[in-house]
């Protein structure tokens, strides 16, 4: 996992892991940011973590490069950005794409960036949501996996609306990478593919944190 804040997606996929809901295991987390809190949560978890510093590197393309290589050393079957605040060249991510997933708190296309529910809230969205994708060099406009949808209310704020989407976006992310690591999504030339099948639409979280 790589992130770059708190890790509160990290926590809930080891929470899915401990309780026996996701057949899988992490087996490093890795940030741009020495105090990050996700790594004190993996050490905690007696995980591996590491942080890199972009300034310790003269180019962005050496810092990725870096970054990937203590990456690859544990050996992952998936990458998943959650949180992670830099951008990835695509030396890095085109290699890698097919085994390369991001949580994004929007419902993709719309609200790339940062700033989404502040972005949502000043464009007058009725729905709002998180999204998984595939990455690419392309900012948040990789392949979309699945969503979970949240209204948006007239009262709402961005600190109201951020905590109504965490809360389906944790949910989401163990759903996702529990379909994953079965192997039953998979990414190839025809798109993003479930048990086989092309998806033409991302799967949605229904209410019961199961696929509809």
């Amino acid at each position: 996992m790589l992130a770059s804040g708190r890790g509160s997606n990290l926590q809930a996929l080891l929470d899915a892991i401990t309780a026996g809901a996701l057949d899988a295991r992490v087996v490093g987390v890795f940030s741009d940011r020495a105090g990050a809190p996700a790594l004190a949560r993996a050490r905690d978890a007696g995980i591996p973590a590491l942080a890199l510093s972009p300034r310790d590197h003269p180019s962005r393309d050496a810092f990725d490069i870096a970054l990937f290589d203590a990456v690859e050393a544990t050996a992952p079957d998936l990458i998943i950005c959650a949180g992670y605040m830099r951008l990835l060249g695509d030396a890095v991510v085109a290699p890698r794409s097919a085994r390369m997933v991001n949580i994004h708190p929007s419902l993709l296309p719309d609200f790339k960036g940062l700033h989404t529910h502040r972005q949502a809230l000043a464009a007058g969205a009725t729905r709002h949501g998180a999204s998984v994708h595939f990455v690419t060099a392309d900012l948040d406009g990789g392949p979309v996996i699945a969503q979970a949808e949240v209204p948006v209310f007239a009262g709402d704020d961005e600190a109201t609306l951020s905590a109504r989407v965490l809360e389906r976006e944790h949910p989401l992310l163990v759903e996702t990478v529990r379909l994953l690591a079965q192997g039953r999504i998979a990414l190839g030339d025809g798109g993003v593919s479930f048990d086989g099948r092309v998806l033409h639409a991302p799967l949605q979280l229904a209410a019961n944190n199961r696929f509809a």
